[in-house]
């Protein structure tokens, strides 16, 4: 009998009739999801809204030993190694990443308290109170990466009631989350876990007062304009190389390309250089092709694994984003760009893509693995090419391009230098701070 993934609503964990089967990344049956129609999603919410205010030090304590048990403990009898082998199994990332998130969100948990604080504006004192727009907040969570759940977290520290829809490859991040939330103490009507298709995704858009949805080009284009709505879509996160290219420098890149199997939305997906971008071009490929393929729960797995026709459905993107640009690996793989990992999967080796203006179309594409266009840049363009990215590194002296980068609303962080591990920060504002969007600024005054 398979494991269940449960709805949990209310505290308590629920079957469903409606069913799926979550599957490895060979295929392999993992776990059946029991999942939410659409009016359980509504009432679920409706049903939240009831919950009793918590006070701020008892939601802060609570979400402390959350994450103490997140990473150490057995929420509904999973142990941390449990949780990392079928995490990754499912999603297809390499294993060292759910470890690392572990690790992580345990440790995030117990500054949340601080971080939400530092969100509040200065002005938020004597004549404003920086408070909720809403109860209850929704999340339309993605399986890229498992530490993204650490965003809904500061959710609950901020007082929210927080229903979450788990992406389809990964619920179980946020399975072991919510079951280590209530094991700490969180009331059970102050979260839920409600698996299931688009159309309750969509019904739990519909019922909270706030959603953070994360998806691709046609979520963006559909949630647009809906200001109960934030919505993460791709990040195209790119580097700039203004300077010369020395080991220390292509280290760096390599981090930025390929850390966590690149597939965060932080990852680098365009590196443009005021030098020769052929040169630069093949040194990425030279020393990325190196990454080894091995299965998602090796230890020493580096890159991402999926189904095999799904990896080859990746790969077929490329070459449709081509438009005369030159796959500089190509020559590196004598047996091909995905590396077989066991029967009826791959690993999706390292692309790197070389084009000649700055404009080409492939700087806007990004996909869940290694892949990244290099291309010329010219200080006379100025940020324009450099814009659209959630993160711009900006490997350069020019102090002037910095501020312009930072004065431009399309490029919401830049790190100006090599910053070693800039992502694990948890002060580090990630597509702005999440508190401008859950909480606002009311006037007060008191005689």
């Amino acid at each position: 009998m398979l494991p269940s993934i449960p709805v949990l609503r209310g505290g308590q964990e629920r079957t469903s009739r409606d069913t799926r089967v979550l599957r490895d990344v060979h295929g392999a049956p993992l776990a059946e999801v029991h999942e939410a129609p659409a009016l359980v999603t509504k009432l679920t919410v409706r049903a939240m809204r009831q919950a009793s205010p918590t006070a701020r030090d008892e939601r802060l304590a609570v979400l402390a030993e959350a994450g103490r048990l997140f990473a150490k403990g057995t929420p509904g009898g999973q142990t941390p190694e449990e949780y990392c082998r079928i995490q990754s199994l499912a999603s297809g990332v390499p294993v060292s990443v759910a470890r690392a998130t572990l690790d992580r969100i345990g440790n995030d948990c117990a500054l949340l308290g601080e971080v939400v604080g530092r969100q509040a504006p200065v002005g938020a004192g004597r004549t404003a109170r920086w408070v909720r727009r809403g109860r209850v907040f929704g999340v339309v969570a993605p399986s890229n990466h498992p530490a993204t759940h650490g965003a809904w977290l500061q959710a609950v520290a901020m007082g929210y009631q927080v229903a979450v829809r788990p992406g389809t490859r990964d619920p179980i991040t946020p399975l072991r989350l919510v079951r280590a939330l209530l094991e700490a103490g969180l009331d059970p009507e102050g979260i839920a876990l409600l698996p299931g298709s688009h159309a309750s995704a969509d019904a739990l858009v519909d019922a909270v007062d706030l959603a953070l949805v994360y998806g691709g080009e046609d979520t963006v284009a559909r949630m647009r304009g809906n200001d109960r709505v934030l919505v993460r879509g791709p990040g195209r996160s790119k580097v700039l190389v203004d300077g010369p290219l020395d080991d220390a420098t292509l280290d760096h890149l390599v981090t930025e390309i390929a850390a966590d199997g690149g597939v965060r939305c932080t990852n680098a997906t365009a590196v443009l250089t005021s030098g020769d971008p052929r040169e630069l071009a093949e040194a990425l490929a030279e020393r990325l092709a190196r990454l080894p393929v091995h299965p998602v729960t090796d230890d020493r797995a580096v890159l991402p694994v999926r189904p095999l026709r799904e990896a080859e459905a990746l790969r077929a993107a490329i070459d449709r984003s081509l438009d005369g640009a030159v796959e500089v690996t190509a020559r590196h793989y004598g047996d091909g760009p995905l590396g077989a990992v066991g029967s009826n999967a791959a690993a999706l080796r390292p692309a790197v893509l070389r084009v000649d203006r700055s404009d080409h179309p492939g700087l806007g594409v990004e996909l869940p693995f290694p892949c990244v266009w290099v291309a010329p840049w010219r200080r006379a363009e100025g940020v324009g090419p450099l814009d659209d990215s959630l993160a711009l590194t900006l490997l350069t002296d020019d102090t002037a391009l910095v501020q312009e980068a930072l004065d431009s609303p399309g490029v919401r962080t830049v790190l100006h230098g090599r910053v070693p591990g800039w992502w694990k920060d948890p002060f580090l504002p990630h597509d702005g701070y999440l508190g401008q969007f859950l909480q606002e600024a009311r006037g007060y005054a008191a005689s």
